[in-house]
């Protein structure tokens, strides 16, 4: 139960409040009776707007759903487009303009690296992906698939040194790929030694080399003729030889090289929203108190592993001499955003003075900015920005007044915080139908705090679902990722930001890669997104951010972008195609395969989420392979059965038999799981099972197709019986 206390006209849940002047306010300078007056002036002025801007969104939907009803059996194109640009659903291009952010660290604006996004709930995933900004590339190649097991190289608890010596060849091979010699091989190397300005590498036949490019030489640690690290440069980031000859690596390697370490998650995302589970006061304190941690410096965990207790903490500095013996450092964890979550959803750790709850988009606006303030106070060693900035992703935006109002929210933000102007940058998720068809006119809408752009295939298939219910039953799943419109989407975002002046400024982004023990597969596949254009994607894990690194020292982003700028296009039409299935000749067994494939999905995230209150796991697929999940997984699945419900491609009854056969195979594939809750031991009873019917069969319903209000719902529920029995 709430504990709520009289704050002016708000009531605040006791453990937000003692959280606010226990730990977030005391050193920031702002007095705590002030803070709480503005905070109070700022929900007054904004909720409105919220709440308008929802019911546009409401208005609009309604608006497509008759037109489609409607015009089902006599769609024209053309009378498509007209009507969407009558109802201000597709906006006319503003004119030429270039983004004017200012103070961008060098992370966002100019190096191109692999990004990773963690929920910040959990402190041990928050920490393992700060200090992801360098990894081991020798142990991202021996503990994953990325290196083939043929040849008696299988993986082990003690060292395979024929798995090792495979892994160590590929290494020396990304060297001479990334710090190519004059006329040798690393392969030939027995000594590295800085010299004069330069590294001096030694050969097997007593014979000497240098770098082809000697301005990949970026430093050294420890003696100049005998190093202990060799620091290159390449394509923006840095990687390190790391040498050793007493090490149980090094001791066999001609040159002493025990590993190499790669500069690789460059930035993160630290998770508010899709992959967190935060429902009350009680969960959106712990996701503060992890990102207050995290922007003093100062989170820590410790955790259980093989029966011993193991902590965890941020990485400092890394401390280096340049070619000339000149001492600097380079930043040893990665540079951190965070996500709020949309629009949409309250909470219930503050009410307004009318006791309805506040806008969790609002509440996270200020909290978490109120904790990024501590990031920007020690300017000797900042914990995170060395430019004085703080930079918060926004998701699930709906056209060009959402993102103005985000950008309001902002500025109400940092008047109350004392903040200068434009302080908190913003990152615009472009995964919403009518932000992506509009997208240079949001981006213009904040073109002065703008600091990131992405894609996400899975929410924004989710909204293309919804958005053209009515229109008729909808490809398979997997044939989504071919349609027009996808494309058209990947191509136009990245063409519209380089238009609109990110290059050397902000981030373009990409999509997850969601196989974390796929590494083979992603080596092959994922450089695909940096030929687009992008100069940041996201990865599952510091392991896959580490072997993703490879791909920016293959690819050079710059030079694409460069490229790309010069011919900027817009795709509208082609996202404006509906991916409608036109033939209806599935079998009946593809049809089966579709609705059990999405029944099992969604089984599978909701009974960690709703059970355990786990908002991102590795979750097994129908075929046991691990994916890892959020909620926009949840939006796709279910938008998509229930659009097939809804043009009668399938039955409800023939959807609660699927699921009541997955919710079988997925409490089997959960039976070892600590704490774990099984659906098919009363489907009555199950909370989760009963979201996950909710999701399916009330998607039509739910506000743009989101997950949210109904896992939310259930989450509290569960909770409450919990507490209960307890």
């Amino acid at each position: 139960m709430a504990n709520y206390r009289k704050i002016g006209n708000l009531q605040v849940d006791e453990a937000l409040h003692q959280f606010l002047q226990k730990e977030a306010l005391p050193g920031t300078g702002l007095e705590e009776k002030a803070f709480w007056n503005g905070f109070e002036k700022l929900i007054e002025v904004l909720t409105p707007e919220n709440k308008r801007l929802l019911a546009k969104r409401e208005e609009l939907q309604r608006e497509l759903d008759r037109y489609h009803s409607e015009k089902r059996d006599d769609f024209s194109f053309e009378a498509y487009k007209q009507f969407l640009l009558d109802l201000g659903y597709l906006l006319p291009e503003p004119g030429e303009f270039k983004i004017r952010t200012e103070n961008v660290d060098d992370e966002i604006a100019l190096q191109a690296g692999p990004q990773l996004v963690v929920p910040v709930n959990n402190s041990r995933y928050s920490i393992n992906a700060a200090n992801a900004r360098w990894g081991s590339l020798y142990d991202a190649l021996y503990g994953t698939d990325a290196i083939s097991e043929e040849g008696g190289a299988e993986r082990s608890i003690e060292y395979n040194r024929v798995r090792g010596n495979k892994v160590i060849e590929f290494a020396k091979g990304f060297l001479d790929q990334a710090a190519a010699l004059d006329g040798a091989s690393h392969k030939e190397a027995v000594r590295y030694s800085a010299k004069e300005g330069s590294l001096v590498i030694t050969l097997k036949d007593g014979s000497s080399s240098k770098l082809k490019d000697q301005e990949a030489f970026a430093g050294y640690r420890g003696d100049k003729d005998h190093p202990e690290a060799v620091l290159l440069k390449h394509h923006g980031l840095h990687f390190e030889i790391q040498i050793d000859r007493a090490s149980d690596i090094g001791k066999s390697d001609p040159a002493g090289i025990k590993d190499i370490l790669l500069e690789a998650a460059v930035t993160v995302i630290m998770d508010c929203e899709d992959s967190v589970a935060a429902v009350d006061a009680e969960d959106k304190v712990l996701v503060y108190r992890n990102w207050l941690g995290l922007m003093k410096g100062e989170l820590s965990a410790d955790f259980s592993k093989g029966g011993k207790i193991i902590s965890r903490k941020l990485n400092g500095v890394r401390h280096y001499r340049d070619p000339e013996g000149n001492l600097f450092s380079l930043p040893g964890r990665s540079l951190l955003f965070v996500r709020n979550v949309g629009h949409l959803m309250t909470n219930p750790a503050v009410l307004d003075k009318e006791g309805n709850e506040v806008y969790e988009g609002i509440l996270d606006a200020v909290f978490t900015s109120l904790a990024g303030m501590h990031s920007l106070l020690n300017t000797e060693e900042p914990a995170n920005s060395r430019k004085g900035s703080i930079y918060i992703v926004k998701p699930k935006m709906h056209g060009p007044e959402e993102v103005a109002y985000a950008g309001e929210l902002f500025d109400k933000t940092e008047d109350l915080l004392g903040l200068d102007r434009n302080t908190l940058k913003i990152g615009l998720m472009d995964e919403e139908r009518r932000t992506s068809l509009n997208l240079k006119s949001c981006i213009k809408e904040v073109k002065d705090r703008i600091v990131f752009i992405n894609t996400g295939f899975l929410d924004r298939t989710g909204d293309e679902i919804h958005s053209s219910m009515e229109a008729g039953p909808m490809v398979r799943k997997g044939e989504m990722k071919k349609s027009n419109w996808l494309q058209a989407y990947e191509t136009s975002n990245v063409s519209t930001g380089l238009s609109a002046g990110f290059s050397g400024k902000a981030q373009i982004g990409k999509g997850m890669w969601a196989m974390p023990d796929k590494m083979k597969e992603m080596l092959e596949q994922k450089g695909a997104q940096l030929k687009t254009g992008a100069n940041t994607a996201w990865v599952p894990s510091p392991s896959a951010a580490v072997l993703h690194a490879l791909h920016y020292h293959q690819i050079n982003v710059k030079g694409i972008q460069e490229k790309e700028c010069q011919n900027p296009s817009l795709y509208r039409d082609e996202m404006l195609s509906i991916p409608v299935e036109t033939c209806g000749s599935w079998s009946s067994e593809e049809i089966q395969v579709e609705i059990e494939n999405n029944a099992q999905g969604i089984l599978g995230y909701v009974v960690r989420w709703v059970e355990q209150g786990i908002g991102c796991s590795k979750v097994p697929d129908i075929h046991d392979v691990g994916l890892m999940e959020d909620r926009a997984t949840l939006r796709i699945s279910s938008q998509h059965l229930a659009n097939w419900i809804h043009h009668k491609i399938v039955s409800r009854e023939q959807v609660m038999n699927a699921l009541k056969k997955m919710a079988k195979i997925v409490d089997a594939q959960n039976e070892n799981e600590p704490g774990y809750k099984r659906m098919s031991d009363d489907f009555s009873t199950s909370v989760a099972f009963q979201a996950a019917c909710e999701l399916i069969f009330e998607g039509r319903n739910q506000p743009n197709g989101y997950t949210e209000p109904i896992l939310h719902k259930r989450r509290l529920e569960a909770k409450s019986k919990m507490a209960v029995r307890q």
